[in-house]
């Protein structure tokens, strides 16, 4: 094995979980996953292609390059291609992009080669026209960055500009748990549907924005709770962990995957009787739903905001549809402004 080739399996090792043994534990202790245990459950296995893996922070003229390779590894982002669901949908519509924020890195902070993985992989997605699948967990820009002299303030970085061209363009699914602030915030709002756990806190401005902005000192944990964010239509869907993020994250982008060949149903003769014969008796119109639809393929968005508007993901016959309904049960149907 000649030199080279054992530098670079050196470095292939330092970057994995299993060489992180400090940052993996200190997740584990909190209840959470590791940024590569997600991209795991994510994607298919042995179907991740992973751009600048070897990243590290640009911090070498402070920091020792050992320890950014174990502190800062890949930047604190991982991206790259993946299939999702290729066992169930035609294969050639499973590719998706994949982007994982590393909260043990910096806390999932944006710096200088962390968003020049960001813009090369987004302009692949937006090249190829896939869907993106991004974990936003982190606090926004960093700092600590001092390698790099040429910018000024972080402006000229084309990340946001180019994560805003891929709406109507690329499918963006953001998937979040624990702390998403600023930057972070930013690529998440823009997305086409948000899927966050219980955990999570989601704000334009961190700690240090609000308090820096002279409007008062606040924990993290106070802004921008779960709570807040799902009855004021900011998450689409609140799950329990990131485990449940990511398995309705994979039946959310199934839909945009098209037919399934397999699918059953109830029996639809119940659906002669589910709405009641009288106009203005109250019927529960998600068991309509879930009559006409297929078995375990209703997926509700935004089921606390807005409830007299049932908006939902379906499946019919194995064909995926959006399906909008009223409901009765909320002031009588009537659409308000929610």
């Amino acid at each position: 094995m000649n030199k080279e080739f054992k530098n670079f399996i050196n470095r292939l090792e330092k970057s994995k979980d299993s060489f992180r043994t400090n940052a993996t534990e200190k997740r584990h202790h909190s209840g959470y996953r590791t940024a590569r245990e997600n991209l795991d459950d994510l994607a298919d296995p042995d179907s991740f292609l992973e751009f600048g893996e070897f990243a590290v922070a640009a911090q070498r003229s402070r920091r020792d390059y050992d320890e950014l390779q174990a502190e800062t590894a890949a930047d604190g982002i991982l991206t790259g291609f993946c299939t999702i669901n290729a066992g169930e949908v035609d294969e050639n519509r499973a590719h998706v992009v994949a982007i994982v924020y590393d909260y043990s890195v910096l806390a999932g902070t944006q710096g200088f080669f962390h968003h020049q993985k960001l813009d090369r992989i987004t302009e692949q997605a937006e090249k190829f026209n896939l869907p993106i699948v991004i974990f936003t967990e982190g606090g926004g820009g960093r700092p600590g960055d001092v390698d790099v002299t040429t910018q000024i303030a972080g402006l000229h970085i084309p990340s946001f500009s180019t994560w805003a061209r891929l709406s109507g363009h690329c499918l963006k699914i953001a998937v979040n748990n624990g702390y998403c602030f600023a930057g972070n915030a930013a690529l998440l709002g823009c997305c086409d549907v948000v899927i966050a756990t219980k955990n999570s806190n989601i704000g334009m401005g961190g700690p240090a924005m609000i308090e820096g902005g002279g409007l008062g000192v606040f924990r993290p944990e106070e802004i921008g709770p779960i709570d807040v964010q799902v009855a004021n239509g900011v998450v689409d869907l609140a799950v329990s962990d990131e485990a449940e993020a990511v398995s309705i994250g994979k039946k959310y982008i199934s839909y945009f995957q098209g037919h399934l060949e397999k699918w059953d149903c109830v029996d639809q003769r119940l659906l002669r009787n589910v709405i009641p014969e009288n106009r203005v008796r109250v019927y529960d119109v998600r068991s309509v739903i879930d009559t006409l639809a297929d078995s375990g393929s209703v997926l509700e968005l935004r089921r606390e905001f807005g409830p007299g508007m049932i908006t939902s993901l379906v499946r019919v016959e194995g064909r995926p549809i959006g399906l909008i309904a009223n409901n009765p049960a909320h002031l009588a149907g009537a659409i308000n402004s929610d």
